[in-house]
């Protein structure tokens, strides 16, 4: 099977999700982090003749590039520039209220790493944004610069699990105002004083700063439900995350749903990895890690209540 040529982000893990979500045709199916395009199109290849696909996304750049390369399949697909938060509304508005399969790839594509403009690279001089939409408030020059030093050693250690919060923030507070990427990471490797093993020492803060500029861990907490509810029975939820925290929701959620909500099956406890030849073509595939679930029709859907210890800050961690 051939899948387009992307001009920046090469997919993960393609006939993995493929194989995972058991492709058909005339399969209708969501992707809720569609970015520029690469699952999508490879989605609805596997799903012709008579496929459709719903493609979701916060960034309107990624989705305006998703347009050109799914343009051969523009009668069969449906993009929305929206947060999938909303998952159910936007689904049902779009005839997608029931489905064959959904995935969620939530990393970073290389075209926001490599010329987006927004500060998502600490290799590059540029403005400190990292909205995925740019139609949101709050950016990361406002939580670098505007939270107190307290406020920014919370997130640090929350959504970046930076051992060094306290001396980060504290440096971070004290070079105000920062203004630019390459700054804020300068200030970091300063601050952090010695390597990080194989990454770079300003890593965990970008990523801490970028998940509490999106809400990103909050938004996964509660669409993982909504996704539940609109499969088919036999429909499969396919989830590819990249670090622990996000990983560590999805785990949670579908042992959940698994063994008390009796809602899905997991179909592989079993992480699924990049191969070593696809870590060697694409350095930024070795982190991902691919979970997946079918949906069965016992129970009810699971919620984001917090007694079932999904939450990412939930005293069962």
């Amino acid at each position: 099977m051939s899948v387009i040529a992307m001009p920046y982000h090469v997919p993960v893990l393609v006939q993995e999700v493929l194989s995972a979500l058991q492709v058909k045709s005339g399969g209708s199916y969501i992707d809720c982090t569609v970015g520029e395009g690469g699952h999508g199109s490879a989605i609805l290849e596997a799903a012709s003749p008579g496929g459709r696909l719903l493609g979701i996304d916060m960034d309107l750049q990624a989705l305006k590039t998703a347009e050109r390369v799914l343009w051969s399949y523009r009668d069969s697909s449906v993009l929305e520039n929206e947060n999938f938060r909303d998952l159910e509304q936007i689904a049902e508005r779009h005839g997608f209220s029931s489905v064959d399969g959904i995935l969620f790839d939530l990393g970073l594509s290389s075209l926001q790493l490599q010329g987006g403009g927004r500060g998502f690279s600490f290799r590059t001089e540029e403005p400190l944004d990292m909205r995925f939409d740019n139609r949101q408030d709050l950016t990361a020059w406002d939580v670098v610069n505007e939270y107190t030093s307290e406020e920014l050693a919370r997130v640090l250690f929350t959504y970046g699990e930076e051992r060094r919060a306290n001396r980060i923030a504290k440096a971070i507070a004290y070079s105000r105002p920062i203004d630019t990427s390459l700054r804020l990471a300068q200030v970091v490797e300063r601050a952090a004083r010695r390597p990080s093993g194989r990454i770079h020492p300003a890593t965990r803060t970008f990523q801490a700063i970028r998940i509490e500029v999106n809400r990103e861990l909050d938004n996964l907490e509660s669409v993982l439900g909504q996704a539940v509810s609109l499969l088919k029975a036999g429909g499969k939820l396919v989830v590819i995350s990249y670090h622990s925290l996000e990983d560590r929701i999805v785990k949670l959620f579908l042992r959940y749903a698994d063994r008390k909500a009796r809602t899905m099956h997991r179909d592989n406890v079993r992480i699924i990895t990049p191969s070593k030849e696809e870590v060697r073509t694409n350095p930024r595939s070795r982190s991902a890690r691919l979970r997946v679930a079918e949906r069965i029709l016992e129970g009810d859907d699971p919620s984001t209540d917090p007694s079932t210890g999904m939450g990412v800050r939930s005293p069962e961690y």
